[in-house]
C-alpha cells in the first residue's frame, strides 16, 4: 500500500510508485499576506526639486523661461515703480488706455508757413525720393557681423582668391574640410587622393600651396612641420633650426639643450638663441578662429563685509519673479462653467506652476543656509585669505544645517560665491585635511597655495625640484608630505616640472 506524506499544514501529498522510485507530487496554493515596508518614492515634485537644486544659475534661468513658454498658468511678474508725493511704491502694470483722438474737421485750415517751392519740387522730381528716418551718424545694421568668421571660411576665401581650376578647388576644399580646430591636417595625403580620385603628387602640390595661406603654419601634418612653415613665412629658417625641429623635437620639449648641443656639435649659446626664436611660433595656428564661446561666471551669492560683519546676500538680478496666473485661478475658484477636460488641464498646470515656484524658493533658501554654514566654518578664510582655509567635508555642513550630504553636494555643484578674496565655487571650501608636524591640520588647498608661492619665488635658472619643495614646506609651514604628493598638487595646478620650468 502506498505511503502518504503530509506537508507542514497537514495537507496530504500524493505519492506514486514507479518501479523502485517514489515520486512526490506537492500541492500548490495561492495565499494573501499583508506586509508593511518602507520605500522611498520619488514623486514628480521631488524629482523637480532635486533637478532645480543642482542646476547652475544660468541653467535655472533657461529652465524657467522654458516653463514660462509651456505652462500658461505660470507668468512672470512685471513690476513698475510709480513715484508719488508721499513716496514710491511698486504696482502691477495696467493696460494702457487708448489715447483720446479729436475728430478732424474739414474747416481746419492749412498753415501759411509751408514752403511750397520745396514741397512741389520734391514731389515733381523725376528720380526716386528717399526719406531719412535715422541719423546720418547712426551705424548701418548691414555692417554688423552675426557670427565669428570660422577657419574654414577664412581658408576657402583665400583659396577662391587664387582663381583655382576645378581639380585644385576640389582638392583644396577636401583638405580644408579635414583640418582640426587647431589647424592641423587630420587625414593623410594618400587618403585625400583616394577620396577625390587624383594623384598623390597633385594633392601634395595643392597642400603645399595651402600651407602658404594665413594664418602661418596652417595645414601642417605635425608640430615640426608647423614650426618650419612659420620659419619660412617669417624668413628666419636656418639649417640649425631645421635640424633641431626635425631630429631633436623630444629634447626640445624637455629643454635638454645640452644634449642637442652635444649631438649637433654646436655651442650651447647658438642652440639657446635658435630655441628662443622657435618659442615665438604658434603651436596651434587655428587658435584665433576658435568658435568656443567663453564661459562667464555669474555668482549665485555674495559675501561682503559691512560694519565689521560678513553679510550673505542672494543674487536675484535677472531672475524672473513668478506667480500663478490670477485669471485662471479666479476662473476655477468662482466655479465658472468650464469643460471637465479643460478644468483638469488648468488644475494640473496650476499645480505644476505652484510647485515650480515653491521649488525655486526652497533652492534659494538652501543655498543661503549652506553659505551661512560655510561662512561660520571658514571665517578666517574670508578675513585673511587662502592660507587660512580650514579642512572641511560635506558632513560638517550637513550636520550643521540638518540636511543630507547628497543635498549639500548638489547645492555646491556649479554654484559660485563672490567673496572679499575673489570668486570661488562652493566646492572649493571643502578640502581634505593634511596633518602638520606641530599644530592643527591644514587644508589641501592651502598646501597647494603654499607650493605655488614657493615656485613663484624660485630662481628661474635653478628651479626647485619636487623633493626640494617638500623639504621647504616642512621647514616653513610644518607640513610633512611626500614628493609624490607635491607632484600631484603641482600637476593639479598645471605647473610644469622643474626640468621644463628651467630658463636659460
Amino acid at each position: 500500500m502506498p505511503r502518504v506524506n503530509g506537508d507542514a499544514n497537514g495537507n496530504p501529498n500524493d505519492l506514486k510508485r514507479n518501479g523502485n522510485c517514489e515520486v512526490v507530487v506537492m500541492a500548490m496554493e495561492l495565499r494573501q499576506q499583508l506586509r508593511l515596508s518602507q520605500q522611498l518614492v520619488m514623486t514628480p515634485q521631488l524629482q523637480q526639486a532635486i533637478k532645480l537644486l543642482q542646476l547652475s544659475r544660468l541653467e535655472l534661468v533657461d529652465a524657467i523661461q522654458q516653463e514660462l513658454e509651456e505652462n500658461p498658468a505660470l507668468e512672470e511678474l512685471q513690476e513698475t515703480v510709480q513715484h508719488e508725493d508721499t513716496g514710491s511704491r511698486e504696482e502691477e502694470p495696467q493696460a494702457p488706455s487708448e489715447p483720446e483722438t479729436s475728430e478732424i474737421k474739414i474747416e481746419e485750415k492749412i498753415g501759411n508757413d509751408v514752403d511750397w517751392d520745396n514741397y512741389l519740387g520734391e514731389y515733381n522730381s523725376a528720380g526716386k525720393t528717399q526719406y531719412e528716418t535715422e541719423s546720418k551718424d547712426a551705424p548701418k545694421y548691414e555692417a554688423f557681423v552675426s557670427q565669428k568668421k570660422s577657419l574654414d571660411d577664412h581658408l576657402l576665401w583665400q583659396l577662391l582668391m587664387t582663381s583655382p581650376d576645378k581639380d585644385t578647388q576640389e582638392i583644396g576644399c577636401l583638405i580644408i574640410g579635414n583640418l582640426s580646430s587647431d589647424g592641423y591636417l587630420t587625414a593623410t595625403v594618400e587618403e585625400i587622393a583616394e577620396e577625390c580620385g587624383h594623384s598623390v603628387e597633385l594633392v601634395e602640390d595643392v597642400l603645399e600651396e595651402l600651407q602658404t595661406f594665413d594664418p602661418p603654419g596652417i595645414c601642417a601634418r605635425n608640430l615640426g612641420e608647423c614650426l618650419l612653415i612659420q620659419a619660412r613665412h617669417f624668413d628666419v629658417e636656418t639649417r640649425l633650426m631645421k635640424e633641431i625641429v626635425t631630429n631633436h623635437m623630444k629634447e626640445l620639449e624637455n629643454k635638454n639643450y645640452k644634449a642637442i648641443s652635444k649631438a649637433l656639435k654646436v655651442s650651447l649659446h647658438s642652440i639657446i638663441s635658435t630655441v628662443n626664436i622657435i618659442k615665438e611660433f604658434e603651436s596651434k595656428p587655428g587658435r584665433p578662429f576658435s568658435t568656443e564661446e567663453p564661459h562667464y561666471i555669474t555668482p549665485d551669492i555674495y559675501v561682503y563685509k559691512e560694519e565689521g560683519e560678513f553679510i550673505v546676500a542672494l543674487n536675484d538680478d535677472g531672475m524672473p519673479r513668478l506667480r500663478v496666473n490670477p485669471y485662471y485661478r479666479q476662473a476655477l475658484s468662482k466655479g465658472q462653467e468650464i469643460a471637465s477636460e479643460t478644468r483638469d488641464y488648468l488644475q494640473d498646470k496650476m499645480r505644476s506652476a505652484a510647485w515650480l515656484i515653491k521649488s525655486i524658493h526652497q533652492r534659494q533658501k538652501t543655498i543661503y543656509s549652506v553659505m551661512q554654514s560655510i561662512l561660520k566654518f571658514q571665517a578666517e578664510f574670508f578675513e585673511k585669505g587662502i592660507s587660512h582655509l580650514k579642512p572641511m567635508v560635506l558632513r560638517d555642513v550637513a550636520q550643521d544645517i540638518g540636511m543630507h550630504e547628497s543635498t549639500i553636494s548638489r547645492v555646491t555643484t556649479n554654484k559660485y560665491a563672490y567673496t572679499p578674496q575673489g570668486i570661488f565655487e562652493l566646492k572649493y571650501f571643502f578640502n581634505s585635511s593634511i596633518n602638520r608636524v606641530h599644530g592643527s591640520a591644514i587644508a589641501s588647498a592651502s598646501v597647494q597655495d603654499k607650493i605655488k608661492q614657493i615656485i613663484e619665488r624660485e630662481d628661474p635658472k635653478k628651479p626647485f625640484s619636487d623633493e626640494k619643495i617638500a623639504q621647504t614646506l616642512k621647514k616653513e609651514a610644518n607640513v610633512d608630505i611626500a614628493r609624490r604628493t607635491v607632484a600631484k598638487y603641482r600637476e593639479a595646478m598645471k605647473i610644469l616640472p622643474s626640468s621644463k620650468r628651467k630658463q636659460y
